[in-house]
């Protein structure tokens, strides 16, 4: 094999995973798995896609490396191939941002919406759940809090919370979060909150940016 076949060959395989990217559809499960592993069917679900092409897609997703999966029961549970998957997804994300205006604008245009829904930063959540001034809570779905979730934080999945108002504290800032910028269930609930008279904003990270902001916070000179 000389220089240039070499090179062909290596660069076709890098295509495959630029190939398997192709599809919104596949980069929008990658991004479902990052909060853990998923049934099919639970996949179908949250993406509102058939298990039918929820499984083509997921076999693409396979054969490219980027997926593996294993038997439970009568199920199948598909989860990221490796941690440097998910890192490699937070680059993409944060490369699509920088380089595409048009995902700012959208952005902009659907959270314009929400403008009573106030952020906490990462600084400040830090600092209040230290000195234990803030309710955190993770309304993601149970199974995605049992995968991982902020030290610290409640687990009140947004179809409980309405029924467990009267369980939280109103003398305290309360934080929700979920699975991170390009999801609502975080929203949901502080508007619910707010509603209901309680002093509650939003972390708009995931749990993974979450434990990559404490890290360098910890190594920080």
């Amino acid at each position: 094999m000389n220089e240039r076949e070499f090179k062909n060959v290596l660069f076709t395989e890098f295509s495959r995973i630029g190939k398997c990217l192709s599809s919104p559809k596949r980069i929008e499960i990658l991004d479902v798995l990052t909060q853990g592993p998923k049934s099919v069917e639970r996949i179908s679900q949250i993406t509102s896609m058939s298990i039918a092409n929820v499984s083509q897609h997921l076999q693409s997703l396979y054969y490219a490396k980027l997926v593996d999966y294993k038997k439970r029961g009568n199920f199948v549970y598909y989860e990221l191939a490796d941690p440097a998957v998910l890192h490699f997804l937070n680059s993409f994300y944060d490369l699509s941002e920088k380089q595409l205006i048009e995902i700012q604008h959208i952005k902009d245009q659907f959270m314009g919406q929400f403008l009573e829904v106030e952020a906490v930063s990462m600084d400040e959540l830090l600092s209040r759940l230290e000195s234990g001034e803030v309710t955190l809570l993770d309304v993601r779905p149970n199974d995605e809090y049992e995968a991982a979730h902020i030290p610290g934080a409640i687990s009140l999945p947004i179809e409980e919370l309405a029924d467990q108002l009267s369980a939280l504290p109103q003398d305290t800032k309360i934080v929700a979060y979920c699975r991170g910028p390009y999801c609502l269930m975080a929203i949901k609930a502080i508007e619910l909150l707010k509603a209901q008279g309680f002093d509650a904003y939003r972390l708009d990270k995931s749990v993974h940016e979450w434990n990559d902001y404490v890290g360098k916070e910890v190594l920080a000179p």
